[in-house]
This record gives C-alpha cells, sequence and structure tokens, in this order.
C-alpha cells in the first residue's frame, strides 16, 4: 500500500541526489509543488527526464540541480524560451547541462517500454528527421517477422517518478481525470514514485471522462497537497494561470531577477505559499 506522507518527507524519501527522475504532466497536473520542495531540499546530480520541459524544470535546472536533461520538447507554451534551461545549454550556467533529445512519440514509446520492463522500444519515426545525427541513442531495429526497419529507443526506467493527480483513495489508490499524458507509464516504469493529490475520497467509484487509476502497489507515497500542481491546471479544480506562464519570461531571462524569485517564492516560502489561494506568488502582482 502506498503511504501517505507530507510532502517534505516524501520527496526526501523518493528523490535522492545523482537520480533519474521524471516530473510528468502534459500541460495539465504538472507537479509544482513537489518540484518546488526538491529544490528546497537541494537535490543535485539529478538526470531529469520529461516531455515537455517548461516552466518546472526550467526553475530546477536554473538552481543547478541537473547534470543531464532528456525531452521532446522544451520552452516556455505560447510564449518562447525556457531561459534557464537555454543558458545551462549554451552557457553552462549555473552548470553544463547534457541533453537528449527526443519527438514526442518516441518518448511516449520508452516510457511504454519501462512500464513493460523491456530494454528499448521501437516506432515508425525519425524517417527523414536530423535527430538521429545528435542523439546516438536512436538507432534502428528490423522487425524479424516483416523486414521492416523500425526506429529503436531506449526504455525510460527512472528511479523515481512524481507525478500530481485529483484524488486518491484511503487504500492509495489514484485517480488521474482529463489529460491523462504519460503519467502512468512514468509511475509504472519507476522504482519508487510520488504522487501529489488534491484530495482524498472514501472510494473512488463514479463516472470520470478519460480516467486513470493507478493502483495502490504502483505507489510509493502520497501527499496531499490541494493546488499542487498550480500554475498549471487540474482537471475540475483550477485552471491553468496563463498570466504566470507570460510573467515567467521576464523573471527568467535575467539571472538575478530568476534567483531573487526563487529565494522568495520557494526557498524562504512553504508549499502553502505558492497554491491558487495564495495568489500573490503566482499573479502578475508578484512579477
Amino acid at each position: 500500500m502506498a503511504k501517505f506522507l507530507a510532502l517534505a518527507e516524501a520527496c526526501e524519501e523518493v528523490v535522492r541526489d545523482g537520480d533519474t527522475v521524471a516530473f510528468e504532466g502534459f500541460t495539465h497536473l504538472i507537479p509544482y509543488a513537489a518540484g518546488h520542495e526538491v529544490i528546497r531540499q537541494k537535490r543535485r546530480e539529478l538526470a531529469l527526464v520529461r516531455m515537455t520541459p517548461d516552466l518546472l524544470y526550467d526553475q530546477m535546472i536554473g538552481c543547478g540541480m541537473a547534470r543531464k536533461l532528456t525531452f521532446s520538447w522544451g520552452g516556455n507554451p505560447g510564449v518562447g524560451s525556457a531561459h534557464r534551461i537555454r543558458e545551462a545549454v549554451e552557457k553552462d550556467w549555473p552548470r553544463p547541462l547534457e541533453i537528449e533529445e527526443h519527438s514526442h512519440a518516441a518518448m511516449a514509446a520508452a516510457y511504454w517500454a519501462g512500464a513493460a520492463n523491456l530494454p528499448f522500444a521501437t516506432l515508425r519515426g525519425y524517417r527523414g528527421a536530423e535527430l538521429p545525427r545528435v542523439n546516438p541513442n536512436i538507432r534502428s531495429v528490423t522487425c524479424p517477422f516483416t523486414g521492416e526497419v523500425l526506429a529503436a529507443v531506449p526504455a525510460i526506467r527512472p528511479d523515481a517518478a512524481v507525478i500530481h493527480a485529483q484524488k486518491a483513495d484511503r487504500e492509495g489508490n489514484v485517480l488521474i481525470e482529463g489529460i491523462v499524458g504519460v503519467q502512468k507509464e512514468a509511475v509504472l516504469a519507476a522504482r519508487r514514485s510520488l504522487v501529489t493529490v488534491e484530495e482524498v475520497v472514501d472510494d473512488l467509484r463514479g463516472s470520470y471522462p478519460n480516467a486513470c487509476i493507478l493502483p495502490h502497489w504502483a505507489v510509493t507515497a502520497i501527499s496531499v497537497v490541494p493546488g499542487g500542481a498550480f500554475p498549471s491546471y487540474a482537471h475540475g479544480f483550477y485552471p491553468r494561470n496563463n498570466a504566470f506562464y507570460l510573467a515567467w519570461d521576464a523573471i527568467s531571462r535575467d539571472r538575478d531577477s530568476f534567483l531573487a524569485w526563487i529565494e522568495e517564492n520557494v526557498m524562504n516560502a512553504g508549499p502553502e505559499a505558492f497554491l491558487p489561494h495564495a495568489g500573490a506568488a503566482r499573479s502578475g502582482k508578484a512579477v
């Protein structure tokens, strides 16, 4: 059964220095509160994995936590560059960052292979693409049945996976509703996992559109963190704060303004200070 732990205790148990870690959520249910707690705990030498590293990984990489980033798209959605990721790649600040870039399809397939305990994933992809020129982990394999040449990528098997979800029941089963992304596969592929949730309910029976239930035996720890995905959104609980994504461009563009924001809103604040009801930290007022 998954253990119910306070956020700080759960992050300390699940995410360790040197780990390969996936903080997943595709636009929806991005685990910001857990990511900020890991920043406060000053984890180091992480190999970060995420299909769409945007603001959360921009913050973590800007804090010098990561040695490597495996990803399929990186930027500030609808705005432009993720400036802290870009400076780490281009100027080695605050430390050098190794990158491994894939397509969305390859990342999804690699997570699925990891969840299925397979060594690699195959897909009909990368034909005519340039990524194989710069990523030696994109290879090819010939189908033994048809002779078709397919792309092959290593399975993603994180040491730790961290996601946000809407609900957990008292036995530790978890409900993800809405855009599910690869959260399920990330948790099933990982050695350890942390799920932050909006609330705990007596049971998960009901009618939910496009829902997934993770069984309690697949989850290491659960933390109840209402608003734990904000400023991304949690379907049925709160919308995405688009104003913050726009404001982040100016905050993150400059090293000093970035570090000052992290100090005020993450290092010197607990998780309750960066939630939807505590609007100062994530509204235009904060920037």
